[in-house]
C-alpha cells in the first residue's frame, strides 16, 4: 500500500531536502485501486502550529494554547506528519507524535487524520511508521491513551489492554 519516495520541506518542494519525506500511494477503498493523492510522509520536527491546530479543530478537539503545543512539540521524541501538496499548496492532513524515556517506554499522543482523508489507511500508516522508528531505538513498550470510539482501531494494529491488569491513574490538579 505504500509507495516510498523523496519530499520538501517547510511547505515547499526543494530537492536538497527530499530524503526527509516519502511519498505515499493511498489505496482507495471505494474503488479497490490506488489512487495518486499526493500525499507525503514526514518526520520533521518543523511543525507549522496554525496547520496543526486547524487539523486538530476539523476533528473537533479542544483548543490548547498554542504555547504549550509548541512546548509539547519541542519534548516529542518522534512526530509523524503527512502532508497534502496541490500545486504550490500544501495541507496537513494527519499527525501523530510520542514521547519517550529513551530507554524503556514511549507513549503515543495527538494521533489526528482530517475527515476528508480518514478510512483510506493513514492512520495506519502513521501509527506504523511511530512503532517502527519507536522499536529501531529499542523502545519495548509502547501506550497509547484512546477515546472508546477509536479503541477497536487501534486493536486492530496490535494494541491491548494491560495483559497484567494494571489500570492507569491520572492526578488532575483541583
Amino acid at each position: 500500500m505504500i509507495f516510498w519516495k523523496n519530499f520538501f520541506q517547510n511547505s515547499h518542494i526543494k530537492s536538497n531536502s527530499e530524503k526527509n519525506f516519502k511519498k505515499l500511494v493511498v489505496l482507495d477503498k471505494t474503488c479497490n485501486r490506488a489512487e495518486f493523492k499526493d500525499i507525503y510522509l514526514s518526520s520533521t520536527k518543523n511543525i507549522n502550529l496554525y496547520e496543526l491546530e486547524q487539523l486538530c479543530d476539523s476533528v473537533g478537539w479542544v483548543k490548547r494554547p498554542l504555547k504549550k503545543v509548541k512546548i509539547a512539540l519541542k519534548n516529542s521524541s518522534i512526530i509523524i506528519s503527512l502532508i497534502q501538496k496541490k500545486d504550490t499548496n500544501t495541507k496537513l492532513v494527519g499527525f501523530a507524535r510520542a514521547t519517550s524515556d529513551n530507554g524503556f517506554n514511549a507513549t503515543i499522543w495527538d494521533v489526528v487524520i482530517h475527515p476528508d482523508f480518514q478510512g483510506l489507511g493513514l492512520g495506519k500508516v502513521v501509527i506504523h511508521q511511530l512503532i517502527k522508528q519507536l522499536r529501531q531505538a529499542e523502545i519495548s513498550t509502547i501506550t497509547l491513551f484512546a477515546e472508546p470510539d477509536v479503541v477497536s482501531f487501534y486493536k486492530k494494529l496490535g494494541f491491548i489492554k494491560d495483559p497484567d491488569g494494571v489500570k492507569g491513574m491520572f492526578w488532575y490538579p483541583r
